[in-house]
C-alpha cells in the first residue's frame, strides 16, 4: 500500500474521531482515587474492537485498503492510547499505589488479550451463522 494523499487523508478522519471519543470517555469515566479507569476502558475496548473488525473485514473480503485506514488504523489507533497506559502505571508507583498498579497492568495485558480473542471468536462466530468457514 502506498502513502497517498487519500490514505493520509483517511487516517486522519479516522483518527480525529479516534481521539475525541478517547477523551471524551477518559473524561466521563474520571475517577478521584486516581485509578485510570478511563484508559483501561478505552484499552479494553479497542483491544475487542479492532480484533473483531480486522478478523470481519477479512472473513467478509471487505480488504478494502480505505476502510482498514479509516477505522482500523486511524480510529481505532488513535482511541487506544499504549503511552498513556505506561506512564499511569509508572504516575502509580510513583505514589506507591502497588496493588492498583498491578491490578492496572495485569487488567490491561490479559484483559486486552482476552478480549482481543473475543472480538476474534465473534467475528468468526457471525460467519459461522451464515454458513462460512472458521
Amino acid at each position: 500500500m502506498r502513502c497517498t494523499i487519500l490514505n493520509l487523508l483517511l487516517v486522519m478522519i479516522g483518527g480525529f474521531f479516534g481521539s475525541i471519543s478517547r477523551y471524551m470517555l477518559g473524561e466521563w469515566l474520571y475517577t478521584e482515587n486516581g485509578f485510570p479507569i478511563g484508559t483501561l476502558s478505552v484499552n479494553l475496548v479497542g483491544c475487542f474492537f479492532l480484533a473483531w473488525f480486522l478478523t470481519f473485514i477479512t472473513q467478509k473480503k471487505l480488504v478494502s485498503p480505505n476502510i482498514s485506514l479509516l477505522i482500523g488504523t486511524g480510529f481505532t489507533g488513535s482511541f487506544t492510547t499504549f503511552s498513556t497506559f505506561s506512564v499511569e502505571s509508572i504516575q502509580l508507583l510513583q505514589h506507591a499505589q502497588i496493588l492498583s498498579t498491578i491490578v492496572y497492568v495485569v487488567a490491561s495485558v490479559a484483559g486486552g488479550l482476552v478480549l482481543s480473542y473475543f472480538g476474534y471468536r465473534l467475528a468468526y462466530r457471525k460467519d459461522e451463522e451464515r454458513g462460512g468457514t472458521g
